[in-house]
């Protein structure tokens, strides 16, 4: 089949016009997409994504670029604000990341993370947002257990979790949803595809109490991250940026308990959500 070129948006966003400047320069050299993908020990794929801003130009490729069409730093200039910006409705990019992950790793400091919640537990989360209606928080709940299919398939991704302590302490909905909760919850600490630690008041402050934190490992070995605060979020792509967060991750993992005494730390939360007996008629 014929390679037929998108129609490019240039002026929505830096890394559009990187994108859209690749093209222009690619096309004025003559170049097609697998002639330029030979110049530069690229892939054709990769250059096509890079063009329709589907994908973070790699760190190295903008150097080439520039010393591939002779554009002085044009390439690289451009490249210092595409890695700066926040990516154009970042949270479906975020999604889409995460359906492909093969490793996904997070933090929450206040909520069990929406892949491990239970549907009950979701819903009584979202129905105390008072701007949702009914019919939205079933939207949300559903889309919201659509995430976890992968967790149950043939090739499940491997899931690390750390959450607050505070997570286990706050009730959601009734308590008999928490002690379901906090049992789903048990049953994933140590699998052979999920973690679970609970980071415990005795450890003190941390650096990322102020927001949750997601890192996503891509088939391709390469990563992403997402940081998420009260009302808004930011999707990481640039490997200098992921780095940073890694390393604030492993810190965190390295001071939270063990799954093994994270478990016996969620069995005694568990007490304090033991469903009453039903009285006998």
């Amino acid at each position: 089949m014929k390679f037929k070129p998108q129609t490019l948006t240039p002026y929505l966003s830096a890394r559009h016009y990187f994108g859209s400047e690749q093209r222009r320069h690619r096309e004025r050299a003559n170049l097609s997409l697998v002639q330029l993908a030979d110049i530069l020990n690229s892939s054709k794929s990769t250059l096509a994504r890079i063009e329709t801003a589907e994908l973070m130009p790699p760190p190295d490729l903008p150097a080439r670029l520039d010393a591939a069409f002779g554009t002085d730093e044009h390439f690289q200039d451009l490249y210092q604000l595409a890695k700066r910006e926040a990516h154009p409705d970042q949270y479906r990019r975020f999604m889409d990341f995460e359906a492909s992950a093969e490793v996904i790793e997070n933090y929450e400091p206040q909520v069990v993370p929406g892949p491990l919640q239970t549907e009950d537990y979701a819903r009584a989360l979202l129905s105390c947002q008072e701007h949702l209606t009914k019919e939205h928080v079933e939207a949300l709940v559903a889309a919201r257990m659509s995430r976890q299919e992968r967790q149950h398939s043939d090739s499940p991704p491997f899931r690390w979790a750390i959450i607050d302590e505070s997570v286990l302490r706050r009730r959601v909905g009734s308590v008999e949803y928490m002690h379901k909760q906090l049992a789903s919850l048990l049953a994933q600490v140590d699998t052979p595809d999920s973690k679970v630690q609970v980071m415990p008041f005795s450890a003190g402050p941390h650096s990322l109490m102020s927001g949750a934190l997601t890192l996503l490992t891509l088939p391709d070995d390469s990563a992403v991250a997402y940081e998420e605060g009260i009302q808004a979020g930011h999707l990481y792509e640039d490997r200098d940026a992921v780095k940073k967060w890694r390393r604030q991750y492993e810190v965190l993992r390295a001071n939270s308990l063990s799954p093994a005494d994270s478990a016996e730390l969620i069995r005694k939360a568990m007490e304090d959500y033991k469903p009453c007996d039903t009285p006998r008629s």
